[in-house]
């Protein structure tokens, strides 16, 4: 591995990492969080939807404008972010108890950390094309990890001590990011929005509109519908696993551990992505992922203790694992480049419009008919995206023909 391979992804994996510890903080944790301050399971479905349905609306319009030429570029929005969920952190450390200043600096936490998941990696991709060699599989991985090392230490932290440290944790890795991000630029002669200079001003293309875009990638389009599916079985899990884990007899600790379970193993998976695809195509690995969403939440159907938590926690090496880097590279791969920040925004949205459904539904579920209803729901909608995705990927062509 050359110095500059080296270099840039060491640059790029500490993005990674300071972003994936407080996503752990905001995501895994919500509930634990909210909870902790008198809101109910339904109030906090609520929330989270309403989070995820302003991130679901803003990420497409905010990929088409950094898509287009002018000042808003992966790299600026990310700072921009970065500092919105740092000082939203500080007031909810500082403010008053209120669960209505709760409820929206909280939301708009949530909702501002996933609208940038999907430029973190266009960001990468962006600066692949301008010759900076970024091993992304690894770096992503590595981001896993340091989700996995945050859960598994914070979840006895806040057992003990409260909820006060997942802020503190927000503060300190926004800190770390706004300082990367803002050293983490391009070398001379590339665009800050694009890729080499030359080959940003001789292209003379433009982002596709909505339209054109639905029409120019049918099975991608389809895809999404799958995506959601996915998703609202997964946020259903992650969102309610401490539920989960107290009706099987657990408690904050050993959510720490479970959510360091899924998340350290997506590290080798995504760190060998790159080989993988030699043998497999994204295609075939994204309905691959599917089927194993299917299969994590069916277990929990049938749950009777902790250790099938685990194991149902396990196949994650072949659910989110496998499925974040496949959409990524199966968007690089398949789409124009001026159409490439919007087709990862488009997976994220999806995703977010999955969590968006189960918020709704699953807390309305849990508090009236309980946990093994609600999963029950999820592994159906699942089952469903599993056929649509298989559709998508075998039946309709990925690029319009020309």
């Amino acid at each position: 591995m050359n110095r500059s391979k080296v270099q840039w992804t060491v640059r790029y994996t500490f993005l990674n990492v300071a972003y994936f510890a407080a996503f752990c903080t905001v995501h895994a944790y919500a509930a634990v969080y909210l909870l902790s301050k008198g809101f109910s399971n339904t109030e906090v479905g609520v929330l989270l939807a309403v989070a995820n349905v302003t991130s679901a609306i803003l990420q497409p319009i905010i990929a088409d404008i950094i898509d287009r030429p002018g000042p808003l570029t992966n790299r600026r929005f990310i700072m921009i972010s970065v500092m919105i969920i740092l000082v939203g952190s500080i007031v909810l450390k500082l403010a008053p108890f209120s669960k209505a200043v709760i409820f929206i600096v909280y939301a708009l936490i949530y909702m501002i950390q996933f609208a940038y998941q999907p430029v973190m990696t266009a960001l990468c991709f962006e600066y692949q094309k301008a010759g900076c060699d970024i091993m992304y599989g690894l770096a992503r991985g590595l981001g896993s990890a340091s989700f996995a090392f945050t859960s598994m230490f914070i979840g006895g932290i806040v057992e003990e001590n409260g909820v006060a440290i997942l802020l503190w944790v927000n503060i300190v890795t926004m800190i770390i990011s706004l300082l990367i991000a803002f050293t983490f630029k391009k070398p001379q002669g590339t665009r800050d929005n694009g890729t080499a200079v030359e080959a940003t001003e001789g292209s003379g293309k433009k982002s596709s509109n909505l339209a054109t875009f639905i029409r120019d990638y049918p099975a991608f389009v389809v895809f999404l519908s799958a995506t959601i599916c996915f998703f609202f079985a997964h946020n259903m899990i992650n969102d309610f696993m401490i539920k989960i884990i107290n009706n099987l007899g657990g408690n904050e600790t050993e959510l720490g551990f479970a959510n360091f379970l899924q998340a350290i193993l997506e590290l080798p998976v995504m760190a060998l992505i790159a080989i993988v695809l030699k043998k497999i195509s994204a295609e075939r690995l994204l309905m691959i992922s599917g089927v194993a969403f299917f299969v994590k939440i069916l277990l929990l159907v049938f749950a009777k203790g902790m250790p099938m938590m685990y194991v149902s926690q396990s196949v994650q090496i072949f659910a989110y694992a496998v499925f974040i880097p496949a959409g990524a590279y199966y968007v690089s791969k398949t789409m124009d480049e001026q159409d490439q920040v919007k087709g990862q925004a488009f997976i994220t949205s999806a995703i977010t419009i999955g969590g968006v459904f189960s918020n709704l539904i699953s807390g309305v579920i849990l508090d009236h008919f309980g946990i093994l209803t609600m999963l029950i729901t999820g592994s159906a909608v699942c089952a469903v995206g599993v056929v649509i995705a298989i559709v998508a990927m075998t039946k309709l062509p990925h690029r319009k023909a020309k």
